[in-house]
């Protein structure tokens, strides 16, 4: 398990691949980067329709 960084959340979400990341414990998918901000758009795996804005540190690749 890692922090993330902006590159590899970019990477993630230009992947075909499904990757398990979490935020707070919980699995979520990376939507959008802003590199210049280091935020990234998220969804809960389970809630599709919370999204949110979170600090790109906060991610966590299992």
């Amino acid at each position: 398990m890692k922090q993330m960084n902006v590159g590899r959340a970019k990477e993630i979400v230009d992947s075909a691949e499904m990757f398990y990341v979490t935020y707070e414990g919980t699995p979520v998918i990376i939507q959008h980067v802003d590199e210049s901000a280091q935020m990234a758009r998220i969804y809960s795996r389970t809630e599709p329709d919370n999204e949110r804005e979170v600090p790109v540190l906060n991610l966590i690749e299992e």
